[in-house]
């Protein structure tokens, strides 16, 4: 099983790419299926107010405790 290790963000501050501990580049959409299908642990999909199915941390207040991909 997977975990997230860094995001990268575009230029709007909006998180659009993951790495996974495997080393995997993968987008946020790739992130919503592998949490879905369970194949990453420590993150789990919602649903915010515009019915948009996100991700949020299962530990703690929001993403941004992910580090940075530069």
């Amino acid at each position: 099983m997977e975990t997230l290790v860094a995001i990268h963000r575009n230029h709007f501050g909006e998180i659009i790419n993951f790495v996974t501990s495997s080393g995997r580049v993968i987008s946020y959409r790739k992130a919503l299926m592998d949490t879905e299908s369970g194949l990453i642990q420590g993150v789990q999909t919602t649903v915010d107010d515009y019915g948009n199915l996100t991700l949020s941390p299962e530990i703690g207040e929001s993403l941004d405790q992910i580090p940075n991909l530069f």
